[in-house]
């Protein structure tokens, strides 16, 4: 009996322990959460001395989180490795046709076209032909839009600019329609910028028929 009182008693700080290591970060939870209950008006302190202070206080904390972190998770790790294994071993989705690249290409082909000549809208600076136009899309393969540009594979760049006539070959003939006239892409080039997180945007200038222009 006596025993296990002992034991009971030698457990006993531990609780106190983890109390007192709260406490002392307790001012720096608050700080974090009244940094994130208003990011973008939270005070900032004209004392450097200060804003020294949270600085430090805040990589204290990250230490602290970090390190118990790997505490918690450090036994665990072979199981993790063991998972991710497994994840591994399973089989890749087989690559896509070229029929298929072409036919999903096609939708974002149409898409596009569709998008770009919603936007060719009258404007004034439409008699100069120098009214802007963009299109967002996404394209999560970058295989598809290796496809809808000919690139013969998926793209390398980051922004490129084609000529128009290249652009209407690959997307379509684009041309937008208003009361008594018609609207074409008036720049001579289109610029085509790609993230590799699948995000795409076109841009480029429309308006009226340009003499000095071959549509």
């Amino acid at each position: 009996m006596s025993s296990s009182k002992r034991k009971a008693d030698e457990s006993a700080p531990a609780p106190a322990k983890k109390a007192r290591g709260n406490a002392a970060h307790a001012a720096t939870v608050a700080l974090v959460n009244s940094i994130l209950a208003n990011p973008k008006s939270y005070p900032i302190s004209g004392d450097e001395q200060v804003v020294r202070k949270s600085l430090v206080d805040l990589a204290t904390y990250a230490r602290t989180l970090e390190q118990q972190v790997a505490a918690l998770t450090g036994p665990a790790a072979p199981v993790a490795s063991s998972s991710k294994a497994v994840a591994q071993a399973a089989p890749a989705k087989p690559a896509k046709t070229q029929a298929e690249l072409e036919e999903a290409a096609e939708k974002i082909r149409r898409a596009a076209q569709s998008g770009i000549k919603k936007q060719m809208t009258w404007k004034p600076s439409c008699k100069t032909g120098s009214a802007k136009w963009s299109y967002d899309g996404i394209c999560p393969v970058p295989e598809v839009f290796g496809a809808l540009m000919g690139l013969g594979g998926p793209p390398k760049f980051k922004m490129k600019k084609i000529s128009t006539d290249e652009f209407q070959r690959l997307v379509g003939p684009i041309q937008g329609s208003v009361r008594y006239d018609t609207l074409y892409i008036t720049s001579n080039e289109v610029t085509v910028r790609w993230s590799d997180t699948g995000e795409f945007k076109f841009s480029g200038s429309y308006g009226k028929w340009q003499p000095s222009k071959d549509y």
